[in-house]
């Protein structure tokens, strides 16, 4: 008898490739679709019901279905709303609050897909589940994706390193080019679909009104950091992150300048100017909240700071059980509260923390 796969099927063309190649292999594969937001809670914030869903999920629910239709599979779908809720967007907005910058993808992973989701694939008889990330599972061990442009561990860093024991990932080893002409070689339906891109419970909607629903503006000082002078008026802290250059609010200024960092208990938005800052950079950071995927903790490593981020040599020390100390040699910008510090001995993902305090020159930032 065949091994039972329930692949998260989203909709896809990653998860529906990842559905085909395990087909292909001989595994009996089951498609489980996710709805984690009422796309209703997306309107405006004038409330007009005609502004429609951006995150679009009942298409995509619409497409996972013809994709199990044309491979062959029966397709489920389960509501992890009000979870996603309590532990994905309330988090966001907390961390907003405190004036970081949250990376809700993460926490999506921890608790839902590689929580819930499997909860649910072992109710409907699964001996694996599977989905369309771009990363390794072998010998125990997270590794990269093959495809150095589309890897994902950044984002599979904080599961919980037992809930990838049982986990198949497909496309780890192909690139997503390779990705796109199974597709199109199989006809899949979404073959020629565009990436989502972006929050998923923000869509394309603009990020500041979308955020009004839930958290008030709060207008206050935008500061310019060179003088401490007050140089304009900004709409509330959780509508910037560091190192933005757009849509800041200095209307008229034609110098370039970014956001440096800001303070929460006196409203302050940071500003510098030029074209590149001192304020940026730093070389050591305290991580929280750390999540070990290896047995072996080495003292150096590298690590990524953001997604997109290379990878940046550092030296490891650990402060107390949850708590770790990250120092770069080399200068380093991209380094911001509430962003995760994801660590790498080569492909292998060895765990990450949640970035909290920065420093440079053995000071704390205190704009941050």
């Amino acid at each position: 008898m065949s091994k039972k796969v329930v692949v998260g099927l989203s909709g896809g063309v990653d998860s529906s490739v990842a559905a085909y190649l395990l087909k292909k292999q001989g595994y009996e594969v089951i498609g489980l679709f996710m709805r984690n937001w009422d796309s209703m809670l997306n309107n405006d914030i004038e409330g007009n019901p005609n502004s429609g869903p951006i995150c679009p999920q009942e298409e995509d629910y619409n497409d996972a279905v013809a994709v199990a239709k044309h491979l062959g599979i029966e397709i489920h779908r389960i509501d992890f709303i009000k979870e996603y809720w309590d532990d994905v967007f309330t988090y966001f907005l907390e961390e907003l609050k405190k004036g970081r910058t949250p990376n809700p993808d993460l926490m999506c992973n921890k608790y839902i897909k590689f929580d819930l989701f499997k909860k649910e694939a072992r109710r409907l008889g699964a001996d694996y589940i599977a989905t369309g990330h771009y990363a390794r599972y072998e010998n125990g061990q997270l590794l990269r994706g093959i495809d150095d442009n589309k890897d994902q561990t950044y984002f599979l860093a904080q599961v919980a390193r037992e809930n990838f024991e049982d986990v198949l990932f497909p496309i780890g080893n192909i690139s997503k080019p390779e990705v796109r002409k199974i597709a199109e070689e199989i006809e899949i339906p979404v073959a020629k679909k565009k990436d989502s891109t972006g929050i998923c419970f923000i869509g394309e909607r603009n990020y500041q009104k979308f955020l009004h629903n839930y958290l008030a503006p709060n207008p206050g000082d935008i500061i310019d950091i060179s003088t401490m002078e007050k140089i304009g008026t900004h709409t509330g802290l959780m509508n910037y992150t560091i190192g933005q250059r757009r849509n800041v609010g200095l209307s008229g200024d034609k110098d370039k300048h970014y956001v440096v960092g800001k303070n929460v208990q006196k409203n302050e938005l940071y500003i510098a100017f030029g074209d590149d800052s001192e304020y940026l950079y730093s070389d050591a950071c305290t991580i929280s909240n750390v999540n070990w995927l290896s047995d072996k903790i080495p003292s150096t490593c590298t690590a990524k700071f953001r997604y997109r981020s290379k990878d940046v040599p550092v030296k490891l020390m650990k402060i107390d059980d949850n708590n770790w100390k990250v120092s770069y040699k080399d200068m380093t910008t991209g380094v911001t509260p509430g962003q995760a510090c994801v660590l790498y001995d080569g492909e292998v993902c060895l765990g990450s923390g949640i970035i909290n305090e920065i420093y440079k020159r053995e000071e704390k930032l205190w704009y941050l």
